[in-house]
């Protein structure tokens, strides 16, 4: 087997993992409403999940473990990835923050980091940042 091929295996296996935790998130609260489908939908498109893969993650309980990634820039990614669903409904909850949380220092950041990068996350979602915040972003 190719050494390309063995990649390309790692990268579907730490994809699917990471879909299965989305759809977690998505389905923490008992359902999952049309926003959260169609994010799902998304983000099988985007992680290259085939149907029988997103079939199985959605009738399941996440059986898959939380792949953690080599470059800081990519566990941020996954963190918003899940942002993105969580707000989905414009609605964080408990059970939510929890799951975030477990999945924030699966991906490798420290409990105290996670909790800090949680709070930012949040905010920003929110469109609660203060000026400050803003134009570093706007200017990064």
């Amino acid at each position: 087997m190719p050494i390309l091929d063995l990649y390309n295996h790692s990268e579907k296996r730490k994809n699917l993992a990471h879909f299965a935790s989305i759809a977690t998130l998505a389905a923490v609260d008992g359902e999952v409403n049309p926003q959260e489908m169609k994010l799902l939908a998304h983000f099988a498109r985007k992680l290259d999940i085939s149907e029988t893969d997103f079939k199985e993650v959605m009738k399941k309980s996440n059986k898959y473990p939380i792949e953690p990634q080599n470059s800081s820039e990519l566990r941020l990614e996954r963190l918003f990835d899940l942002f993105k669903i969580i707000f989905a409904d414009n609605d964080v909850e408990d059970k939510e923050m929890v799951l975030l949380k477990k999945y924030a220092i699966g991906l490798g950041y420290p409990s105290d980091k996670a909790d800090k990068i949680i709070k930012k996350s949040i905010a920003i979602f929110r469109g609660r940042i203060d000026f400050e915040d803003y134009l570093y972003l706007i200017k990064k």
